[in-house]
Formats: C-alpha cells, structure tokens, sequence
C-alpha cells in the first residue's frame, strides 16, 4: 500500500501542483501583451488545479499513516513538524492562489477585454504567482527533508 500510496502521491503533485504552479507564475505574460483570453485561460487554470491540488493532500495523508516497508514504521504523524508545517504552508498557497491570484486575473481580462489599462493588476499578478511558487518549492523541500520528524 505504501508504493501505491507515494506514486499516487507524486503523480497528483506532479499533475496538479505542476500546472498551477506554471500558470501562476506565468500569468503576467497575459497581463503584459495584453490578452484577454489568455488571462481568463489563466484564472481558470489556477482555480482548477488549486482545488486539484486537494487531491494530493488526501494522499498524502493516506501516505503518511501507511507503514513504510523499510523500517516498520508508520511515514509520518500530524506531529510531525514537516507535516502541519506542509499543511500550513498549502492552505497559504491555495489561499494566495484563490484570493488574490485568480480573481485578479479575472479582473485584468474583463479590463482588457474593455480596452482598459492592466498596468496595476499586473504587478500583482506577478507577485502572486511568485508567491504561489515558492510556497510550493517551500514544501517539496520540507517533504525532501523531513525536519523535525
């Protein structure tokens, strides 16, 4: 169950959390031509794979209270500062994903889409999204190194 559980584990990260991750920090090249399609593209994107990402933490969750076959013990505990550090730092990025980032992109592509300026969006869009990707690198090397656990 273990095996199982980590390839459905990475494969989720890898097909959820990688696509919002490139939309995120991406999404200010819409702002920046401006596109209106793509902006809108975007915000759906985002909005998508951050409620995908839910789906990793469920497996993840089940990963951790599996035992690991090498060592006899279970993965991981909610004490575990790698965890509730994870969760915390995931609950920040879907939040930054889904408050700030994804009804700004909205915003833009109905301004664009009115032959109005996106200048103070964008800024925002790009802060965003950078936020969102380092939250997210923040938490592969949490899960790489396991402090505290």
């Amino acid at each position: 169950m273990f095996k199982l559980l980590l390839f459905l584990h990475l494969l989720t990260a890898i097909f959820a959390v990688g696509p919002l991750v490139g939309a995120a920090t991406s999404a200010s090249r819409a702002l920046r031509r401006p596109d209106a399609e793509a902006a809108t593209s975007a915000a759906r994107i985002v909005r998508l794979y951050s409620y995908g990402s839910v789906v990793v933490v469920i497996i993840g969750m089940g990963l951790m209270s599996t035992t690991d076959p090498d060592t006899s013990q279970r993965v991981a505990d909610f004490s575990n500062t790698w965890i509730w550090l994870s969760l915390l730092i995931w609950v920040a990025a879907v939040a930054v994903a889904l408050a700030l980032l994804e009804p700004s992109l909205r915003k833009a592509a109905t301004e664009i889409g009115a032959g109005r300026p996106v200048s103070t969006l964008t800024g925002r869009v790009a802060a965003g999204g950078g936020v969102v990707g380092l939250l997210y690198a923040a938490i592969v090397l949490l899960m790489v190194y396991r402090p505290g656990g």
